[in-house]
């Protein structure tokens, strides 16, 4: 039971990725080791926002509700770091346009499940106990997934040259909108008064995460033909 548990939540988990990836077109394309370096941009591009943390907003010793929301916002602006990671690898990356944003996405999502989901389905999910928390990381990796893919298709949109200008304001709104994304929390609970529910968070960021990616889809899509695709 405890390995059928854990095997259900790593499938869930990981089982999207391994599609996304194989039938997308992108082993057409080589686009394994591509992936890999753009993990490699994650990892180096988290190590500098966790020095920045570090250095400007030292850890306190009082509870984390003590922490004011403005202090919050300031601390997650940091994550606009996220954004300049991936415009270097957009830049650095050789591929038609579609396939360049699922390499930056799927890599940037990969790492980042890798390094925060993958030691807690390892060590958690495989308790003698049944716990719906590793189900909600599972289903969260998926949001995840979805949430990096868009932000890569958003940037790549940002510096076409050839992007209308009345579409600028709204690519540069849902960029801002997915990089204080963490926040969510803790407007919930500002709302609410209480801190939500598992499965109450994870539709929190399910629901403006769909809407952003089916905007910049629908960007993507109506304007492909006069947005180039290098």
């Amino acid at each position: 039971m405890t390995f059928f548990h854990f095997g259900n939540c790593v499938a869930l988990a990981y089982g999207p990725y391994f599609l996304t990836y194989k039938y997308s077109g992108m082993p057409e394309y080589g686009a394994f080791w591509k992936c890999v370096q753009v993990g490699g941009m994650y990892m180096l591009t988290q190590l500098c926002k966790m020095l920045l943390l570090a250095t400007f907003f030292p850890t306190s010793d009082g509870p984390p509700e003590s922490a004011s929301f403005i202090t919050e916002v300031v601390k997650t602006t940091v994550d606009f770091g996220d954004v300049m990671g991936l415009s270097i690898v957009m830049g650095r990356v050789v591929a038609s346009g579609h396939i360049k944003v699922l390499i930056a996405g799927l890599g940037w999502a990969a790492a980042d499940l890798f390094l925060t989901r993958a030691l807690p389905l390892w060590v958690g999910a495989r308790g003698l106990e049944f716990d719906w928390k590793y189900i909600q990381i599972s289903l969260d990796a998926n949001i995840s997934l979805v949430h990096h893919l868009n932000m890569a298709l958003l940037v790549w949109l940002w510096w076409r040259t050839s992007l209308a200008s009345a579409l600028r304001p709204i690519v540069a709104a849902l960029i801002v909108g997915c990089v204080y994304r963490p926040l969510l929390p803790q407007l919930l609970t500002i709302l609410l008064g209480a801190r939500p529910s598992g499965f109450t968070l994870l539709s929190a960021f399910a629901i403006p995460t769909l809407c952003t990616t089916l905007i910049a889809g629908h960007i993507f899509i109506t304007h492909s033909s006069s947005i180039r695709s290098y």
